[in-house]
This record gives C-alpha cells, sequence and structure tokens, in this order.
C-alpha cells in the first residue's frame, strides 16, 4: 500500500504536467480559429491573423516557462485560464475592432510581464499593509483628477472616465483611474480587516462590531463612492458595493449585513432611476427594450438578436454579425462570442470564470494569514462580480453596468489592473501550503 508521502509527490508531478497541458489545449483552441477566421476573410488560409496569436503564444509560453523555473509551487490552472480568455480576446479584436488590435496585442503581452514579476519578485507584501491609507488616497486624488481633467477617447459628451498619461514619443495613451482604484480598495480592506482581526474585534461570529471600529473603513468606503456616483460611474460603484458587502461579510459572519445590503442597494437603485437619466435608460431597456427597439434600447435588442443568432453550436468565427452591435469589441464582447460560438462558447466562457472563481476561493481557504485569505477572497469576488454583472447585462439578466468582460474585452486600463491581480493570486499560491486529499 503506497504512503502519503508517495501519494502527495505523484499529486505534485500531475499538477506540474497539468499545466503545460492546458496550455497547448488553449493554444491549440486560439489557432485554429485565427486560421477560421483567415478562411472567413479570404477563403484560404491567411497568415495575416497570426501574428496576434504567435504574439500571445510567445508571451504565454515565456510566462509558464519563467513561472514554472522561478515559482515551481505556483497554482497550476491560473495561467491557462487566463491565457486561454486573453487568447479569445485577441481574436475578438481581430474580428471586430482590427483598429484596436494591436493595442489589445501590446496590453496583453505588458500584462502578461506584470503578471510574471509580481509573482516572482516580491519578497512578501507588507509595504501594502504598511501603506493602505496612502494607497486608498492616491487612488481617490486619481479619481477626483479624472472629475476635474477627465476626458473621453471617443470625443463623447459623457462618460469621461480616461486621464492621459503624459508619456513622450508614444500616441496617446489613456488610463481609467477606477479600475486602479478597485485593487486599491481591496488592498485597504484586507489590511483593514487583517487588523481589525489580530486586534480581536472581528470574531466571525455572525454579530456586527461596534460602530467605532468600523468609522474609518465606512468613511473611506463611502467616500469612493459617492466620488464614482458623482462620475456617473455606476458599474464600478455597483463592483465597489459588491466587494465591501462580500468581505464584510466574510469578516463577520453577520448574515444581517447581506441582507440589508441588497436592501440598500434597490433602494439606491430606485433614487437613481429617477435622479440619473443614465440609469433610467438602462432600467428601461432591461425591463422592456422592444419599446424603443431602434432608438435608446438598440444595442440591448442587436444582443438579444445576436445571442439568439448563436443557437447552440454558433454561426462561426466571422460568419455572424455581432459589429450591428455598437461598441461591442468593449461592452458586448460576451454577445459576439455567444453568436459565434453559440452556447458552448457561452458555457465555456462562464466554466472558465467559474474555474478561475474555485482557485482563487481555494486559495482563500488555505491562506494562513488573514491579510492575505482576505485579499485572495477580495480579488476572485471583484473579478467574478465584474463577470457576471457584464455577462448578465448582455443578456438581459440584470440591468446593463458598463463593465468590461474581464481579459476578454477591449481596454488596456481592465486588462493591466486584472492581471496585477491574477499576479497577486499566484504569488499567495506560492505562500500557501498545498493539502493532498
Amino acid at each position: 500500500m503506497p504512503s502519503l508521502s508517495s501519494i502527495s509527490l505523484r499529486f505534485d508531478a500531475e499538477q506540474g504536467r497539468s499545466e503545460p497541458i492546458l496550455f497547448c489545449i488553449a493554444a491549440l483552441f486560439v489557432f485554429s480559429n485565427a486560421l477560421a477566421l483567415g478562411l472567413a476573410r479570404h477563403g484560404r488560409i491567411d497568415g495575416s491573423t497570426l501574428w496576434g496569436p504567435l504574439c500571445w503564444l510567445l508571451a504565454q509560453g515565456t510566462a509558464i516557462w519563467l513561472l514554472r523555473k522561478y515559482a515551481p509551487n505556483h497554482d497550476p490552472f491560473l495561467l491557462p485560464i487566463i491565457g486561454l480568455l486573453t487568447g479569445w480576446g485577441i481574436l475578438m479584436q481581430d474580428r471586430l475592432a482590427p483598429n484596436f488590435l494591436v493595442r489589445q496585442v501590446a496590453w496583453v503581452v505588458l500584462g502578461t510581464a506584470v503578471l510574471v514579476s509580481i509573482t516572482i519578485l516580491p519578497r512578501n507584501l507588507r509595504w501594502l499593509r504598511r501603506y493602505r491609507y496612502t494607497l486608498l488616497l492616491l487612488g481617490i486624488a486619481l479619481l477626483v483628477a479624472t472629475l476635474l481633467f477627465g476626458i473621453n477617447p471617443a470625443n463623447f459628451d459623457e462618460a469621461k472616465y480616461w486621464l492621459r498619461l503624459p508619456i513622450p514619443f508614444l500616441t496617446p495613451v489613456y488610463f481609467q483611474p477606477s479600475e486602479l482604484l478597485k485593487l486599491l480598495l481591496v488592498i485597504f480592506l484586507a489590511s483593514y480587516f487583517d487588523e481589525r482581526e489580530s486586534m480581536g474585534q472581528l470574531q466571525g461570529n455572525g454579530r456586527l462590531p461596534n460602530i467605532s471600529y468600523l468609522a474609518p473603513l465606512l468613511l473611506m468606503w463611502g467616500f469612493c463612492m459617492v466620488l464614482l456616483v458623482w462620475q456617473r460611474d455606476l458599474g464600478a460603484a455597483t463592483l465597489f458595493f459588491i466587494l465591501f458587502l462580500s468581505l464584510l461579510y466574510l469578516a463577520t459572519g453577520a448574515w444581517r449585513v447581506v441582507v440589508g445590503g441588497v436592501g440598500l442597494l434597490l433602494l439606491a437603485g430606485v433614487f437613481a432611476y429617477f435622479a440619473f437619466s443614465l440609469v433610467t435608460l438602462r432600467i428601461d431597456a432591461w425591463w422592456n427594450p422592444w419599446l424603443d427597439f431602434d432608438g435608446r434600447a438598440f444595442q440591448i435588442v442587436q444582443s438579444l438578436y445576436a445571442v439568439a443568432a448563436g443557437g447552440i453550436w454558433g454561426q462561426g468565427i466571422g460568419q455572424g454579425f455581432p459589429q450591428y452591435i455598437p461598441v461591442v469589441h468593449s461592452d458586448f464582447a460576451f454577445a459576439a462570442i455567444a453568436e459565434e460560438w453559440g452556447l458552448i462558447g457561452s458555457l465555456g466562457i462562464v466554466g472558465l470564470f467559474a474555474l478561475l472563481t474555485h482557485r482563487g476561493m481555494r486559495l482563500a481557504l488555505l491562506a494562513e494569514r488573514p491579510f492575505r485569505r482576505y485579499l485572495a477572497a477580495g480579488i476572485t469576488i471583484l473579478l467574478a462580480a465584474q463577470a457576471f454583472l457584464i455577462m448578465g447585462g448582455v443578456t438581459k439578466l440584470l440591468p446593463l453596468t458598463g463593465v468590461t468582460l474581464p481579459f476578454v474585452s477591449y481596454g488596456g486600463s481592465s486588462m493591466m489592473i486584472s492581471h496585477v491581480m491574477v499576479g497577486l493570486l499566484l504569488y499567495l499560491s506560492t505562500k500557501t501550503k498545498p493539502i493532498h486529499l
């Protein structure tokens, strides 16, 4: 009968082999679809659709090699999941918005480099806890600057959520501070709950602690929410609310937090419906888009048509008509996947985010220190909630919030911050003792 140690060694070997196998499966999917896109465009195999996947392959292959060499005990599933999502996103940009393809590939390559650096280089994360207020105030300052000096690269009057980075000798580079603020808020909440738990002020007994202990937390979080609502970035505000509510429940175990939070969210939604024209538009389009199907609800109606046209197997890449949906390469990338890859592709995306959520929450459960536990849980909740909100909005399950589908939709700020988050998860996985079952 084999010993427990031999079973553990065999388990570790199988885990180590799974990463390159999963990556090969992802590469096969990406390149076969790139060739299919060339056939759909020109009626023959055309190499013009392969340069983006080749850059992706080089970046992902280098990342896997570096992580296996310098961080051999990292989670073997996270990088293949992110690799498949980003490769799928490159295919979507080539299909829907070729003029943005170079930027998308550049952000994916740069994001992968940052992910690897965060996994390998830091000795510890103590400075994140030590300077939590400084980091959060920096994020708030950037958000205030967006309110004052924000622009929209598409030259629209509304939705001025970007700042232009002063980088000389380059084409204009824009950054969305609310994306960075999401990560900084996760770090702040994780550090705050870690400190309160170490002081014995959070017992996880289902009761909320004294309000004096939560006052700094509520003040900083409330200030972020006010700025986001003032800026009318309601998608980010919703994500912040979900993140705060979830981590507060994990810290206290108080189910009343969830009930009260959902009630407050509904009340805020009612108020916003009458106070903000943007919210009114999105609620009306969600409730009954057919009343104005060729006007203000045109986007969601075309999305529903795309989802229906995909059927089970999809039209095939390059053979549908997702370009009829406005801003399809960003907000409605999931609708394009539903049309050209069908229900199978849609469930594949859902499954990838479900597996990402599973691995992230597993890291949170296995973490030995409260800060790492809350950090892993916060990052996972943020990515999962963002994916759920946009997939629900595209299919009319939820009102549209205007967030992007992580790693798939076009958007440099979202792509970079999402890679930073997964880099932190990979770093935490190298500090977690595995449990063999």
